[in-house]
């Protein structure tokens, strides 16, 4: 199998060198950790967890999408938050863009992310063609 990897118009890609924002091998499909940076790679969109998950929701969505998959593929989450008191607005924003079985996930709090403002990160795990749907 060979490994492919897939950019999206909307998710700002890494310098080179630094990482693969998504990549697709075989029927699996790994996106790496993403912040609600903008396009600039400066400005965080959202001022809570629930709008900064909604924006990496959203992210994943065309990740998932440009490597031929939809969200109810995403088997795998893994959810990093700076406080773990507020994962209800992390929650809310996942059951916009999931249906059926939602996928795996674990919640992490970690005492810091890239930038102060950053208060969530979302990396998934997707299998292609594995849903209902």
């Amino acid at each position: 199998m060979k490994k492919q990897r897939h950019y999206a118009d909307t998710v700002a890609e890494p310098a080179a060198g630094m990482w693969s924002n998504c990549l697709r091998v075989g029927d699996q499909i790994f996106i790496a950790g993403l912040t609600s940076r903008g396009l600039d790679g400066k400005t965080i969109l959202g001022d809570n967890e629930y709008e900064q998950a909604k924006v990496i929701f959203q992210k994943i969505k065309d990740l998932v999408e440009t490597a031929g998959a939809v969200m109810d593929d995403v088997v795998k989450l893994t959810l990093y938050v700076t406080d773990i008191k507020n994962n209800e607005g992390v929650w809310k924003a996942r059951q916009e863009f999931f249906t059926g079985d939602f996928p795996a996930a674990a919640l992490v709090e970690v005492s810091a992310l890239a930038d102060p403002k950053i208060l969530v990160e979302i990396e998934a795990i997707a299998v292609a063609g594995c849903s209902s749907n």
